[in-house]
């Protein structure tokens, strides 16, 4: 079994190097808020204009530290408003050039305005807006959008109009038309299927912290049952405060809710070292956490935005996908460690505690990194 620890070892070493800074580098989507005046095109972009600067491929990535510009990035976060507004100005003269927009034609972008805030938090992305306008042909009745390839993905959210559009696009996807007078609001199975991928991504690949915290569970005990009880519980717990969240009843800072977050993950870790089974007193500690995870989750589904029309399909595929990428990392682990090696006698001193050791080390080091540094 030597070799297995030393496995072990090298696999929660390699997580802990390339989740350290997770937050920091986390890639969020681009949101388009759009209307159409007098044949007017305005678009307003929130995006995290740093990246797209420093020239990094934004497709199915989720950490801007897997990027060789990784390193242009950071300089680039830490430049005031009025140092980085001239490289997003040329940036964006080359990059509108495979923004497509479709309204009979083509429709000729141009910047009006370029709003990038001071420095804040670095342990989050800096949210700046880009607004575009164009002319649109008369007698159009609807356009379509082309986001361009390697910009990530972006929120399509349709203003002004009865029944909105609001749609979910990856780099180099072209929305469907979208009649300028509304009536594109998706139906509910189309909201309940559209958002099941973001709730499903923000695990998988995205949720590291989610991703050690339900290991942590995992790890208690090799026996089915107990996982089966804290996973139930953490399901319902977050449902909570995700739906709380998401209807503006509830709001934490993430300030604050981060690093309970990260705590919430080394006190299952810890607990594994000393517990052997599952005691009542954990269970409703769990179900704590599992609140803390939902507002955590719940801050991720605001960055989206749901569909007015469809808030309730929309909001439940979220919560799906997010129990289908738990439900992954579980499955994950099983087959690759439990299935093997549960049986062993030596399984809890030689895999479990080890892997229970790891996971409370990143996350003390992620609660340092997010209340200091």
């Amino acid at each position: 079994m030597t070799w297995l620890r030393t496995l072990f070892a090298l696999l929660f070493c390699l997580v802990a190097i390339g989740g350290a800074s997770v937050r920091a580098h986390e890639v969020t989507p681009a949101i388009a808020d759009f209307t159409v005046t007098d044949r007017q095109l305005s678009l307003k972009l929130r995006l995290n204009i740093e990246a797209f600067v420093a020239g990094i491929n934004l497709d199915g990535l989720s950490d801007t530290n897997q990027t060789p510009q990784a390193a242009d990035y950071d300089e680039l976060r830490a430049l005031e408003a009025q140092e980085l507004e001239p490289m997003v100005t040329l940036f964006a003269e080359e990059w509108l050039e495979t923004f497509r927009v479709q309204a009979g034609g083509p429709v000729v972008l141009d910047v009006t305005r370029i709003t990038i805030p001071e420095v804040g938090d670095a342990s989050l992305p800096r949210a700046s807006f880009l607004e575009l306008t164009g002319d649109v042909p008369a007698g159009t009745g609807s356009l379509r959008i082309t986001w361009p390839a390697g910009s990530g993905g972006v929120v399509l959210r349709q203003n002004g109009v009865v029944e909105p559009y609001t749609g979910y696009l990856q780099g180099g996807e072209t929305s469907p038309p979208i009649p300028l007078r509304g009536g594109a609001a998706k139906t509910p199975v189309e909201a309940f299927m559209e958002y099941i991928p973001v709730g499903f991504t923000h695990i998988l690949p995205k949720g590291l912290d989610h991703i050690l915290f339900v290991l942590g569970l995992f790890f208690l005990s090799p026996r089915v049952k107990p996982l089966l009880l804290q996973v139930s519980l953490f399901t319902v717990a977050h449902t909570i405060t995700l739906a709380l969240g998401a209807l503006g009843m509830v709001d934490v800072n993430p300030a604050i809710v981060e690093p309970l977050i990260a705590l919430s993950i080394v006190f299952v870790a810890v607990e594994n070292i000393f517990a052997r089974k599952l005691h009542a007193w954990r269970s409703f500690v769990i179900f704590g956490f599992g609140l803390l995870h939902g507002l955590g989750f719940a801050t991720v589904l605001g960055e989206f935005g749901l569909p007015p029309s469809q808030f309730l399909p929309a909001l439940i595929g979220f919560n799906v996908g997010v129990e289908l990428g738990q439900l992954a990392v579980i499955a994950a682990a099983y087959l690759g460690v439990r299935l093997w090696f549960g049986r062993h006698p030596k399984y809890r001193g030689r895999v479990a505690i080890p892997a229970s050791v790891t996971i409370a080390m990143i996350g003390s080091y992620w609660f340092v990194e997010r209340v200091f540094l």
